[in-house]
């Protein structure tokens, strides 16, 4: 496709909305996948500490 200014290219042949749109979505859920998984891990990371410190001080009980 070729655009005869730089406002064609932004317009899209009237797709703008979609297009712009959809590269918006993509460009923020890119930004923001690093920061979700970097949290779930860290959760992931306590729960683990937890679990193993339950099963410790179970084991204590248990053995005194």
């Amino acid at each position: 496709m070729q655009w005869n200014s730089v406002g064609d290219f932004f317009a899209m042949g009237g797709y703008a909305l979609y297009v712009w749109g959809s590269f918006g979505a993509c460009a923020l859920l890119m930004i923001a996948e690093p920061f979700l998984a970097r949290r779930r891990l860290s959760e992931a990371r306590r729960l683990l500490a937890r679990e193993r410190l339950a099963d410790e001080l179970d084991l204590q009980q248990k053995n005194p």
